[in-house]
């Protein structure tokens, strides 16, 4: 049998493709992709029932895309090869290229899904460092750009519990009060995108580090 004959064609380009993939992770395009395959559904599209069903039957979710799709291709690509040596040994000839394919999808497939579980299971999760607007609020802020007066926000650094730095608008909690360009405010309540805070001087800020 020949690796390049039709009936194997198939299999050999999808173990090339996996080789493929192998070099795009090495080279950290894959960090690239797998970014740009993260999207939000617009409200009112998003996928449930069988959608949910078939990416849980496929393994999907379970571990990043290009590891899954690695690991298709190399149970595609395998299965194939070992099939139809197996079935030129037994009945003297190999399947056609498309029979293989259906077989070997048939059975790459659940296999596949399979692997993804225990796969899954030992890779590392993904932690985000994500919080909702009001929990910077009763938190110490540095007035940065302008000077903040009612009705006229400036630009102020907050720190969140995960030590990320965010830039929200801050107007003054006392509407008579002006606070101006390295102040430190306490964040007391939310409005929309806005903060208002009250001036008071924090030894423990450190904001600028």
């Amino acid at each position: 049998m020949s690796l390049l004959a039709a009936y194997n064609l198939p299999f050999v380009i999808a173990l090339g493709g996996l080789a493929v993939l192998a070099v795009v992770q090495l080279t950290g395009v894959g960090d690239a992709l797998e970014g740009a395959g993260e999207f939000d559904s617009p409200d009112g599209l998003e996928v449930g029932g069988f959608g949910d069903a078939l990416t849980t039957l496929l393994g999907l979710g379970r571990v990043p895309f290009l590891i899954w799709l690695a690991s298709l291709l190399l149970a595609f690509g395998a299965i194939g090869l070992i099939g139809q040596a197996w079935i030129a040994n037994l009945f003297g000839a190999p399947l056609s290229a498309g029979w293989a394919m259906l077989a070997a999808g048939g059975a790459a497939l659940p296999l596949n899904s399979l692997a993804m579980r225990p796969l899954g299971a030992v890779m590392p999760k993904d932690e985000t460092t994500a919080i909702e607007l009001d929990a910077l609020v009763r938190r110490d802020a540095e007035i940065q750009i302008g000077t903040a007066r009612a009705g006229n926000p400036a630009r102020a650094k907050v720190i969140d519990i995960h030590g990320q730095a965010h830039f929200v608008m801050v107007e003054p909690h006392d509407t008579a009060q002006e606070l101006n360009a390295g102040d430190t405010v306490l964040l007391v309540r939310r409005e929309g995108q806005t903060f208002y805070g009250v001036h008071y001087e924090s030894p423990h800020l450190g904001l600028n580090s």
